[in-house]
């Protein structure tokens, strides 16, 4: 995908930093590490560097990484070919951003998802999480998620500190219809 096509078209590119993720880094005064998966062209990954993270981005897509490797001329952000469901990384972080894996992912990986994520997290850490939104319209994409069915998911491992509706910035008119959660790693 990323090969063949100019990122700046994709349906999720977003120059600046998601305004919900600026947001919640304000609301919650987040700081430290960050691991931003499926960082795709980089562009939230660099945001956070940005705003003082040291930040990794991973993506299970070598072009992706190099694409995101080439946006990042200063070199502010570590940028891996890692799967979140089976992680290399052997650090932990403070906040994990995700804005458009877990949506992707097939509905008998979720409880690995979880688990793959907390076990990226420091104790209190916290999950940053924008998904496809219920009331989304269509049948296309990734799956769809309603604020119960996040509290279900992630419930056991996660303190569920907010689920909002919202959207998601990008390419697309109108924009998708989402939900940004701020969920805490239970300690």
């Amino acid at each position: 995908l990323y090969q063949s096509n100019p990122v700046e078209q994709m349906p999720w590119y977003y120059a600046e930093i998601d305004p919900d993720l600026a947001r919640a880094i304000e609301r919650y005064a987040l700081r430290g590490s960050a691991l931003d998966v499926g960082t795709g062209p980089g562009t939230q990954a660099l945001a956070l560097a940005a705003r003082g993270f040291q930040t990794t981005g991973v993506d299970i897509s070598p072009a992706a990484v190099e694409a995101a490797r080439r946006r990042d001329a200063e070199g502010r952000v570590r940028f891996l070919v890692d799967d979140v469901l089976a992680s290399r990384l052997g650090e932990k972080f403070d906040v994990l951003l995700d804005r458009g894996c877990f949506h992707v992912i097939p509905g008998d990986r979720r409880a690995d998802y979880v688990r793959a994520v907390a076990a990226r997290l420091v104790p209190g850490g916290m999950l940053l999480l924008k998904c496809f939104a219920d009331d989304q319209p269509g049948d296309w994409g990734p799956s769809r998620f309603s604020p119960d069915e996040i509290r279900r998911v992630f419930g056991g491992t996660f303190e569920i500190l907010e689920v909002t509706r919202t959207v998601y910035p990008g390419t697309l008119d109108p924009a998708p219809r989402a939900l940004f959660c701020v969920l805490r790693a239970k300690e």
